[in-house]
């Protein structure tokens, strides 16, 4: 069996196609993993565990319903989804990670990031990331009634696409300099994240080692998977129903 990784599947009711994907994903190819770990952007937005969206509460049925198949699961928060909390992970049974985690993955230390912290370029993003990730900054927000936080949400994933159209590619990718040192300081060779919606592995040499860094896809023409086994990492897709 192998261990799999997602991240950037940005789940939205605005497009039912790929929460229908994502739930089969759940309920077929995953129960034959050894693990899933889920790299940050589950959702398109998420503005707290006490949200009573529909979306929200079928998600965490469906990734309860895998981990009590017997699959460990693991949640590493995202810029879309920094939010979730220990309430949506007790109704999911899934386990938070910290932003950098390091995972024993086949023998070989491997750090795990959503991927947002290495895009270093981005300076206008990073002020942003740090004052959303400020707990008191949380805690005012999720303070305000859910409506409020709905509208806050509608109008920053707006911004942030605008943003985002503004910039050249180099700017939105991740930073080599930044890749490179958060291996040094974490000793390890191996690196997965999601983020940047640029799927591909890798390979290169790091102070005479050889090194690997996983790029995880996005869900949002099909679906993206990484499969770690003892044959190696591989990226595959998932095509939508009826495509």
């Amino acid at each position: 069996m192998a261990t799999l990784f997602i991240s950037d599947l940005h789940l939205d009711p605005r497009r039912p196609a790929i929460i229908s994907l994502f739930l089969d994903f759940l309920e077929r190819r995953a129960r034959r993993a050894d693990a899933l770990y889920i790299l940050g952007d589950l959702f398109e937005a998420w503005i707290g565990d006490d949200d009573d969206a529909e979306l929200g509460h079928t998600v965490a049925g469906a990734l309860r319903a895998l981990v009590e198949s017997g699959v460990p699961t693991y949640f590493l928060h995202g810029n879309r989804d920094f939010l979730v909390g220990q309430g949506f992970a007790s109704a999911s049974q899934v386990q938070l990670l910290p932003e950098s985690a390091v995972i024993e993955l086949v023998g070989e230390a491997v750090l795990l990031l959503h991927g947002d912290t290495l895009c270093t370029d981005d300076v206008e993003y990073q002020a942003f990331r740090a004052q959303v990730r400020d707990p008191a900054w949380q805690a005012g927000l999720l303070a305000r009634p859910l409506a409020q936080r709905r509208m806050l949400a509608s109008q920053l994933r707006e911004t942030s696409r605008q943003a985002t159209q503004a910039k050249g590619t180099e700017i939105t990718d991740v930073n080599l300099v930044a890749v490179e040192h958060a291996l040094r300081t974490h000793g390890v060779d191996h690196l997965i994240h999601g983020h940047t919606h640029r799927p591909t592995i890798h390979q290169w040499m790091l102070d005479g080692r050889p090194a690997r860094r996983a790029v995880l896809g996005d869900w949002y023409e099909q679906g993206s998977v990484l499969c770690c086994d003892r044959a190696g990492w591989r990226l595959e897709s998932l095509p939508l129903p009826g495509v």
